[in-house]
């Protein structure tokens, strides 16, 4: 799946750092550690083919990193803002981006992105050509804090599970409103992750 050398250690090193310091600090759970490849980095890896060359992402309740940092690990072109309120996660986020070399590519903003979508708190203007999401809430939540910092043209890739397409009937009219003008559930990954990852692709209006 990741033929870059550079990337493959990349990765690995931060395999490490989510079984260590990610267990130690409550990011990633002690059960999760012996399928962090295949139901963490691969699972977030198999979807970056669908952003756009020399993008620009922000990555939403970006927790340990996922799938912001492997993306930035594995697309050397594109940038990564990870979007994350609580201070213990941004830290981690933080010592990963230096660990792992992707200082001037990635950048942390501590924030909660409801917040910067009714102005308030201390950072009020947010967007992105891409904006991304893995496990943080069902589609019709996850659309109102999203949606907005996606760029006129641009699209929100959120990473979901088995219910997309009951999450994407039941949020239509929410997408719509927010401008939304198409919905795909693409399933990537078949035959190097199983499951296969399921991304909800939404692209919004000019």
């Amino acid at each position: 799946m990741v033929s870059d050398v550079a990337a493959q250690a990349s990765l690995t090193r931060y395999a490490e750092l989510l079984a260590t310091a990610g267990v130690e600090r409550g990011l990633i759970g002690p059960r999760e550690v012996p399928r962090l490849w295949d139901r963490h980095l691969l699972n977030c890896a198999v979807a970056v083919p669908l952003v756009p060359e020399n993008a620009d992402v922000i990555d939403v309740g970006s927790g340990a990193g996922l799938p912001g940092i492997v993306w930035a690990i594995v697309r050397s072109d594109i940038t990564v803002t990870c979007l994350e309120p609580l201070q213990r996660r941004a830290t981690f986020l933080e010592e990963a981006i230096t660990e792992l070399g992707l200082t001037g590519r990635v950048q942390v903003v501590r924030a909660r992105a409801e917040d910067i979508v009714r102005g308030r708190g201390p950072v009020t203007s947010l967007r992105a050509r891409v904006v991304t999401a893995r496990a943080v809430a069902p589609l019709e939540r996850l659309a109102g804090w999203t949606v907005p910092l996606v760029q006129p043209g641009g699209e929100l890739l959120a990473l979901k599970g088995r219910s997309a397409a009951e999450e994407v009937e039941a949020s239509r009219s929410v997408l719509e409103r927010l401008g939304i003008v198409e919905v795909d559930i693409v399933e990537v990954g078949e035959g190097v992750v199983d499951p296969a990852t399921i991304v909800v692709r939404a692209i919004k209006a000019t």
